[in-house]
């Protein structure tokens, strides 16, 4: 078989799969709107959602409004959020792993979780000390975006947007920020709970505010990425090679980590740091499927949205007390992506 039958044959195969990702992903929102301590059922959760998209009013009557209430507004925006946190971390580790050539690297490599762990910390420090409410979420957001600046300044006076550069400002950066989350910890005394569940991922109390930033980050990302892949395919192969077929290198280096850190602000942002999705999950597609980042990308989106979501709510539903998700993704990934790694052949 010559190389355009094979690439033919991979495509048509990422195509199936893709769609298939994509029917269990509607499936699972459906499903598991109507899963919790009120029980409602598959049918029934999609009655409510169909009356609710389309204001059907007539279906919506036939149902008590607590009922409505638990599946619109309390569980389906913790779906959206775990859907969307989980793909926008596959796509964002997809990203990094070929920018920077790096096959560890993954969405907080450069530092930018740090920078928003930081500021959902201070925030909630914030609103201990002086009973106010500060916009957690929002403080995340802004400081992982600071985060960002801070790493392209350093990295670009330590001799330009170079991977070595780029993952070097990250640690530096990353470790002043950790310091300081020490030192608010150490500060907020007895009651540092609420900070420690806060890093360890989360998506319990999600409402309509999160699903409006993380969605529309996630999606616009997502589209940027997909339309400068064939680039990002081309640079992965070196960057002389790049700039010798006509490839911006620099434009094209900047345009992924300035979208891949802005995603992964927007998710750690509203879920907390969930560990591994980013990581294992491009590694598993590029050994199941394709390496090519212009399937690669939209098939992160998906099955990370697939896997963050069934991870959360295993914890809600199997758990007496609720655990939060990047504690799980964690205690299965690693050890998962230990097994893959081991177990690779050359072309993973």
């Amino acid at each position: 078989m010559n190389q355009i039958e094979q690439h033919k044959k991979n495509k048509k195969k990422s195509l199936v799969a893709g769609l298939l990702l994509l029917a269990i992903a509607i499936l699972l929102v459906v499903f598991f709107t109507g899963q919790g301590a009120m029980e409602i059922g598959f049918f029934d959760a999609q009655k409510i959602l169909t009356g609710k998209f389309f204001g059907t009013e007539d279906i919506l009557n036939t149902f008590k409004e607590n009922e409505i209430a638990v599946v619109w507004d309390i569980r389906l925006p913790r779906i959206i959020c775990g859907m969307f946190v989980g793909g926008g971390l596959a796509m964002a580790g997809a990203m990094f792993q070929s920018l920077l050539r790096n096959p560890l690297a993954d969405p907080y490599t450069l530092g930018v979780s740090t920078g928003a762990a930081f500021g959902a910390s201070l925030a909630l420090l914030i609103n201990i000390i002086f009973a106010m409410y500060l916009p957690i979420t929002l403080f995340a957001f802004a400081f992982a975006f600071v985060t960002l600046i801070l790493v392209i300044f350093v990295a670009n006076r330590g001799g330009g947007l170079y991977s070595s550069n780029l993952i070097i400002a990250g640690i530096i950066i990353g470790s002043i920020l950790s310091a300081g989350i020490s030192f608010i910890k150490m500060t907020a005394g007895e009651n540092v709970s609420a900070i420690v569940f806060w890093l360890m991922g989360s998506l319990a109390s999600r409402s309509w505010t999160d699903v409006y930033i993380v969605v529309p980050v996630v999606l616009i990302g997502g589209l940027i990425g997909y339309y400068f892949a064939n680039d990002l395919n081309i640079m992965t192969a070196g960057e002389n090679n790049a700039r010798t077929l006509g490839v911006n290198t620099k434009r094209t280096r900047l345009i992924y980590l300035i979208v891949g850190s802005l995603i992964t602000a927007a998710c750690v942002s509203v879920s907390g740091i969930i560990g591994f999705v980013g990581l294992v999950i491009p590694h598993l597609l590029r050994y199941w499927l394709t390496s090519d980042n212009r399937t690669l990308i939209p098939l992160c989106m998906v099955l990370g949205g697939i896997i963050l979501s069934v991870a959360d709510n295993f914890t809600r539903l199997f758990f007496i007390s609720e655990v939060p998700v990047g504690v799980l993704t964690t205690l299965i990934g690693g050890p998962f992506f230990l097994y893959v790694f081991i177990s690779r052949d050359r072309r993973f």
